[in-house]
């Protein structure tokens, strides 16, 4: 796996972590918390729970797994990067409108940005 890909990987669990962390067991929260926000090793978490590394690995993996059920199930990051989106494409077609509606424009996507 490429250095890019580990980062996208790195990424996209953080972002399905924000989005579900409560559903996962703390056991669960804890590993994925140590390993992706920490950055601790394998070892090292392994160390600190007293269970081998292979232990960690398979708790890491099997987290990781049900975040990416929940997503495929409720779709949460998925919604949140297309709304990303239309609001960056919504800025830049607001741009060549004359300053009132602009302004007007820019409320309505600041009230939408608190929504997440």
């Amino acid at each position: 796996m490429t250095e890019e890909n580990v980062l996208q990987k790195t990424n996209r669990i953080n972002l399905l972590f924000d989005f579900y962390e409560r559903l996962l067991t703390e056991k669960q929260q804890m590993f994925l918390k140590h390993y992706f926000h920490d950055d601790y090793s394998l070892g090292e978490i392994a160390s600190e729970f007293s269970i081998s590394r292979q232990a960690v690995y398979e708790h890491i993996k099997r987290a990781e797994s049900v975040l990416e059920e929940y997503e495929g199930k409720l779709r949460l990051l998925e919604k949140h990067e297309e709304r990303q989106r239309l609001l960056r494409q919504l800025e830049a077609l607001s741009g060549s409108l004359p300053e009132p509606q602009r302004m007007e424009i820019q409320a309505v996507m600041e009230k939408l940005n608190e929504l997440d």
